[in-house]
């Protein structure tokens, strides 16, 4: 499948900005499953330093620098990607216990890189409450990817999606009592559980291409922002969650970026002089692109 994916980021400030500074998470990351055709970064007004880089994880991240004067700010990153379902995963028929403890053992460079995802980060805290959540499925000897599904299945038909219920600064075991969240939550909730009993998992950030209702159009900024996570399975790579659809992440998931949790993959964060109170506005688009011949050939971005 080959879709194109336009995310604008705006914001209006009450009082003009005389400087500013931002980090971006938002160009995408290739990979096997996902091939970058074409890309591109707008920012209004031009800054003055752009510096692209890879994070700690492998993201691309972006620094900007603006100087002048200015009362508004928008972002606009567009994409066309291809991608394709991702192979199926192995390693993760032994039971669970094997990977929690090839974890602790720590006796390969694959385990040791794999310790930075069970140890606590700043949205996943140690939750005796997530340990508890999780020990229905996670049975003595069963088998990994059959118990992480089973806790997928029991996030999502356990919490309810609420936009209203939670912001950025929610913590797990409020999430986990309350039973109300958003996506992020949703992963982050998950994540806590798999990093209780000792099971590397890191946070995912990137889009859901979503399909209209029978009979509907698709609506344009009916898309958003998605997150799901990762589990990771000794020899055989990450497998990916989405307990917010209670699905394994197929192609249509688009990857952004992935950490340790939110914080490590913010799409926007900054520092600015001036600017006092502001005015936000985030949209999404991710639609198909006909692949006959017509069609067939990377967009050019104008």
């Amino acid at each position: 499948m080959i879709y194109r994916v336009k995310h604008v980021t705006s914001y209006a400030y009450a009082v003009p900005v005389s400087t500013s500074h931002h980090d971006l998470h938002v160009l995408l990351r290739g990979s096997s499953e996902q091939r970058i055709r074409a890309e591109q970064l707008t920012v209004t007004p031009t800054p003055a330093v752009r510096r692209d880089r890879f994070d700690w994880f492998g993201n691309r991240a972006t620094h900007l620098a603006i100087h002048e004067r200015h009362s508004d700010l928008t972002v606009t990153s567009e994409a066309e990607i291809e991608l394709s379902p991702p192979p199926a995963p192995i390693g993760g028929g032994a039971p669970w216990e094997a990977t929690r403890d090839w974890v602790r053992a720590a006796t390969d460079a694959e385990a040791r890189a794999a310790v930075e995802m069970v140890l606590p980060s700043p949205h996943v805290e140690l939750s005796p409450l997530a340990l508890e959540f999780a020990r229905p499925s996670f049975t003595p000897g069963r088998p990994l990817v059959e118990a992480a599904r089973d806790l997928t299945r029991r996030m999502h038909a356990e919490l309810t999606y609420d936009p209203e219920a939670t912001d950025t600064s929610t913590s797990v075991d409020e999430v986990l009592s309350g039973r109300r969240g958003v996506c992020q939550d949703f992963a982050h909730a998950q994540i806590a559980c798999l990093r209780a009993l000792g099971l590397p998992a890191r946070y995912v950030s990137g889009y859901l291409v979503t399909a209209p209702p029978a009979g509907g159009t698709r609506l344009v900024g009916a898309d958003a922002s998605h997150a799901w996570l990762s589990l990771r399975l000794p020899g055989g790579g990450w497998l990916d969650l989405d307990p917010t659809n209670d699905v394994i992440p197929s192609d249509r998931h688009i990857l952004v970026a992935y950490g340790r949790d939110f914080a490590d993959v913010t799409p926007m964060r900054g520092v600015l002089l001036g600017g006092g109170r502001h005015q936000l506005h985030v949209s999404v688009d991710v639609s198909p692109v006909d692949v006959s011949p017509v069609g067939a050939s990377p967009v050019e971005f104008s």
